[in-house]
This record gives C-alpha cells, sequence and structure tokens, in this order.
C-alpha cells in the first residue's frame, strides 16, 4: 500500500506512532503508549497488534478495490456530489477549474490539455472508498489511482499537489502543472463563494477563504507566476453559475480581498518594508502579483537614495495641484509657451528621462527606471522655487499643468511615490 493509507491507518484509527527506518521507508513495526504499568508487556503488544491488523486490511481492500474503477470513470460520480449550494456539484467546479487551469497554463507557455486534464481528475478520488475512510488523503491518493492508471506523471502530481499549500507555512506545489491547478482550484472556490454574497466577515471564515487568497499569492510569488491575477479573477466570476446582486463587484472585491492579504504576506516577510510603501504601488494596481514584488523592490532601493525624500514631496506637491486644478491624465505642453529658464530647463529634462526611463520600464527594470528618474531632483527643485505655476494666464498655467502631469505621469509608470513619508 502506499506509505500515506498505512501511517494514516496507524495515526487516525489507534493513534499509533509509525516507525521508519533508513531513508525514510517503513518499517512493519509501531509504537504505542499504554496508560498502565503491565506485569506483561507481551500480551499488551500482541492486543495492539490484533487490533490494528483488521484495519490495515480494510485500507489494503479500499487500495485494491479503488484501482479497479479507473479516475477518469469516477467522474460522473462528480455529478452527484454538491460541491455548495448556488455553484452545482463538484464536477460543475471540475468544469470551472479546468477552464481557468487552461487560460493560466497558455499565460506561461505551458500545455494546456495537461492542466485541464488534472483539473477534470483532481476530485475523483473524493469517490474513492480510501478517501472516505480517509479524508486527509485526498489528492496524496489520486496522485496514485491517477498513476496506476497509466495518466502522465505531471497530471498525477498536479491531482497530489493542487490542494497545496493547505496551511500557513506549508510546502508549494513543486511542478509547474501542480502550480496552475492549485491556483486555479483556490480561484475558482473564492469567485463562488463571493458570488453567492458568503465572503468572510469579522473572524469569521467558514470556507477557508483567507487561506485560500494567502495560498495564490504564495504559488504565484514564490514560484514566479507571472500573470494577469485580474483577468483571471475575470474569468472566474465569469464562470460562475450564481451572480451577486446588482450593484455588486465581485471582481473589485475579490481583487482588493486577495491584495489586503498580499499587503499583510509582503509586511510579514520583509521587516523592513512599510506600509506606505506597500500602498505606493498598490495605487497602480499591478496585474501581476510577481510585477508587484518587483516594483516594491524598487521602491524600496528608490527610499534609500539621497533626492527620493525631495521628489517624494515634489510627487505630492504635484498631485495636490493637479488635484485643485482638476487635471485628470496627462496633456500634451506646447514648447512655445515654456518661457521661464527653469522649466524650459524641466522640460528638457522630462523629454532626456522618457527616453531613457521608458524601455525601462517596459523591461520591468523599475528600480533602473526610479535611478534615472532620481536624476530630475535638481531640475524640479528649480522649477518649483522660480516658477509660479497658478497663474492669470490661462494658456501659460495649462501648459505649466502640462509640463507637472508629464512629471507625475513618469514615476506613476513604477509606483505613487507622493503616498510616501521620507
Amino acid at each position: 500500500m502506499p506509505r500515506e493509507s498505512v501511517v494514516s491507518t496507524l495515526t487516525s484509527h489507534q493513534r499509533y506512532f509509525p516507525v521508519a527506518g533508513k531513508g525514510g521507508k517503513l518499517l512493519p513495526k509501531f509504537v504505542t503508549v499504554a496508560n498502565l504499568e503491565s506485569k506483561d508487556p507481551d500480551q499488551v503488544r500482541d492486543g495492539n497488534e490484533r487490533v490494528i491488523r483488521p484495519r490495515l486490511a480494510d485500507a489494503a481492500f479500499f487500495w485494491d478495490s479503488d484501482r479497479r474503477t479507473p479516475l477518469s470513470a469516477r467522474q460522473e460520480s462528480l455529478h452527484h456530489v454538491v460541491y455548495q449550494r448556488g455553484l452545482g456539484t463538484m464536477h460543475d467546479k471540475a468544469r470551472r477549474t479546468a477552464g481557468l487551469a487552461e487560460k493560466i497554463a497558455i499565460a506561461l507557455d505551458q500545455d494546456a490539455s495537461v492542466a485541464a486534464r488534472a483539473a477534470m481528475l483532481a476530485k475523483c478520488d473524493l469517490v474513492t472508498g480510501m478517501v472516505g475512510e480517509f479524508p486527509e488523503l485526498q489528492g496524496i491518493m489520486g496522485r496514485y489511482y491517477a498513476l496506476s492508471d497509466g495518466e502522465p506523471p505531471d497530471v498525477a502530481d498536479a491531482i497530489a499537489e493542487h490542494y497545496l499549500p493547505r496551511f500557513a507555512g506549508d510546502a508549494l506545489p513543486a511542478s509547474v502543472s501542480g502550480q496552475v491547478l492549485a491556483v486555479a482550484d483556490k480561484l475558482d472556490s473564492l469567485a463562488g463563494i463571493f458570488a453567492i454574497g458568503k465572503k468572510p466577515s469579522g473572524n469569521r471564515d467558514p470556507f477557508g477563504l483567507r487561506r485560500a487568497a494567502l495560498g495564490i499569492i504564495r504559488v504565484l510569488v514564490e514560484c514566479g507566476l507571472d500573470v494577469d491575477l485580474k483577468a483571471l479573477i475575470a474569468a472566474a466570476v465569469e464562470a460562475q453559475p450564481s451572480k451577486a446582486d446588482e450593484g455588486t463587484d465581485i471582481e473589485s472585491d475579490l481583487y482588493e480581498f486577495i491584495t489586503e492579504r498580499l499587503r499583510r504576506y509582503f509586511l510579514d516577510r520583509d521587516k523592513k518594508l512599510a506600509t506606505e510603501t506597500f500602498d505606493a504601488v498598490l495605487a497602480r494596481s499591478p496585474a501581476s502579483l510577481v510585477d508587484f514584488g518587483r516594483r516594491l523592490e524598487a521602491v524600496q532601493s528608490f527610499i534609500a537614495l539621497e533626492p527620493a525624500a525631495s521628489l517624494a514631496a515634489a510627487n505630492k506637491r504635484i498631485a495636490n495641484i493637479l488635484r485643485q486644478a482638476e487635471v485628470d491624465g496627462v496633456t500634451e505642453t506646447k514648447e512655445k509657451l515654456l518661457a521661464e529658464p527653469a522649466e524650459v530647463a524641466l522640460g528638457e529634462a522630462l523629454d532626456k528621462a522618457r527616453t531613457t526611463v521608458r524601455p525601462m520600464i517596459e523591461a520591468r527594470q523599475y528600480t533602473e527606471a526610479l535611478t534615472a528618474l532620481a536624476d530630475l531632483r535638481t531640475p524640479v527643485d528649480t522649477f518649483f522655487d522660480d516658477v509660479m505655476v497658478m497663474v492669470d494666464d490661462k494658456a501659460t498655467r495649462n501648459n505649466r499643468l502640462a509640463l507637472l502631469s508629464q512629471l507625475r505621469a513618469l514615476f506613476l509608470d513604477v509606483a505613487d511615490i507622493s503616498r510616501l513619508s521620507i
């Protein structure tokens, strides 16, 4: 029998301790504890052995009988297993998860057929005898049965790994197919529960959605899956059979729910990270969590630069000016209206910075981009010292506002550094 089924039989039924030898191979031995000091230890030992034999025999029976029916043949049985009221059966969930897994696999240039096949088989071990007896073996037994059926190893591994991580600090899926399926399965669960209006409130989280969101974050960030999370959330929500009340933006709510877990994740991982640094990046709402992490690193590096405080203060001032002037978006400047030497110098510096920084942004070289933008400190400081923005002449005023909007847009390509307090 598989090691896990033997261990579960010993620990779940009788609270015995399995014993392993060199290399972790199980030995035909176990340790148990008696609550009395017996005059005849052999009798105690014989009694415990006599109790566990039929338990092991039952597990062996499940192992043999389960393999007589391939996992693929069990898909029909999932039609009769309710997943959640309003969200259909386990077969419905498997089908939705398969669609999501295909999208993730294609985005990662992986074999989408492997992800889809694994998704359709991942829940089939729920209707086996072994998992019915030992629910903690779901996924694990699915892998063994898949291999016994002759399924590709990638499919079998994904079945075993798609529940990972099960708890904080748990291992992550080792295979790409497992990572893809883990994200797809958890995201479908989140989208479904949000769609029927049962998202967590206060300390209550009966569906383990906070754990699922953190699992998605860990897999995407730590395994480096550079995918568009917003697009996946939209696809997951669209696939749900139930929709929330009119006026509820499930996609935005779900993205916010995940990014709140993301905040805690990054702050716990890096004690030097400030909340305002996270907020500076969050203001840009990066679609990829891998991209989010790169931007965070860039902003932290920027904070250590000498011009950072001055530029953060300037961006704060610019943001206030543009907001009060009701300037929305980036507007073009008219070179002929740049009269003051300081605004001419800033315009030239912006043109040069734009040429330098744009390729860096496209290549996600955010640290290099912010380092290059730090060179704008002198022309920016001089501009605010020498130039009055809100002058009476409308054309001149609008031109200077346009200049500031372009400056702010350059920084916003990475993060909103006006949120920093340096």
